[in-house]
């Protein structure tokens, strides 16, 4: 198995798993079902056109720059024409939205060697426009970082850091801890399940399945950092007892 790595970053961005009606949540970090929607659009795949071909692809998220939570309320109104041509204007319900500003996430997805070479190429020419979750959500900078021949855990692991110079700073230690959003291997325990799996984006019958994931932490390198990681807290051992393992 090989990776394409991706940088997930923009001024906002908005990954709603289980959003309806007037509030549209985001979660806390990049979804599948939206990452394998960039992907169709980087392809040229139309909403209505199947996904089996993206469907077996694994992915991992781990979140280098979490950004902050940015609500937005929302008004509308739309015309309404009667007979004798007069126009009058129709309230929309109100709705409020949520979106992530100033977030940074890395995102591997793991498949066969040709099929990952192919992303990696379609999103550096990508057919239709790319977006963040939603169409308001525009990329900043290059998405792809490049394909390796490693695991999706071990890129989780080793590759640098991307959050901004000004956040590595801010974070003195050498060493920090990210967290990590991934699908759960073959036999694996999940710890949680969510219905963000994509079988359809037809609009008229958009679909998704469960999805098994699986939330943990890395330790990677800051290249800014200046202080060592302090020792792991151990109570038993002020008490003389043996070392929590």
């Amino acid at each position: 198995m090989s990776v394409v790595a991706l940088r997930l970053a923009g001024p906002m961005q908005s990954w709603g798993v289980g959003s309806r009606f007037v509030r549209r949540t985001t979660e806390t970090a990049p979804t599948k079902s939206g990452v394998i929607g960039l992907l169709a659009a980087a392809l040229g795949i139309r909403r209505t056109d199947p996904l089996e071909d993206l469907l077996h692809l694994r992915l991992g998220v781990r979140i280098d720059q979490p950004g902050e939570l940015m609500r937005d309320f929302q008004t509308a109104q739309r015309p309404r024409y009667d007979r004798a041509g007069t126009v009058t204007w129709q309230s929309l319900p109100l709705s409020a939205r949520y979106y992530l500003a100033d977030a940074v996430f890395l995102a591997v997805v793991e498949g066969d060697r040709s099929i990952v070479e192919g992303l990696d190429a379609a999103l550096r020419g990508p057919e239709f426009p790319l977006y963040l979750g939603r169409r308001s959500c525009p990329p900043a900078g290059p998405l792809a970082l490049g394909v390796s021949d490693v695991s999706l855990d071990e890129a989780l692991v080793t590759w640098p850091w991307l959050a901004s110079t000004r956040v590595q700073k801010q974070r003195r230690d050498r060493v920090v801890q990210l967290a990590t959003v991934r699908d759960a291997g073959p036999g694996e325990v999940a710890t949680e399940s969510i219905r963000d799996t994509p079988v359809s984006f037809d609009p008229n019958r958009r679909q998704y399945a469960w999805r098994s994931i699986v939330r943990a932490t890395v330790d990677v390198t800051n290249p800014h950092g200046t202080a060592e990681p302090l020792p792991e807290h151990d109570p038993m051992s002020l008490l003389g007892g043996e070392a929590c393992s």
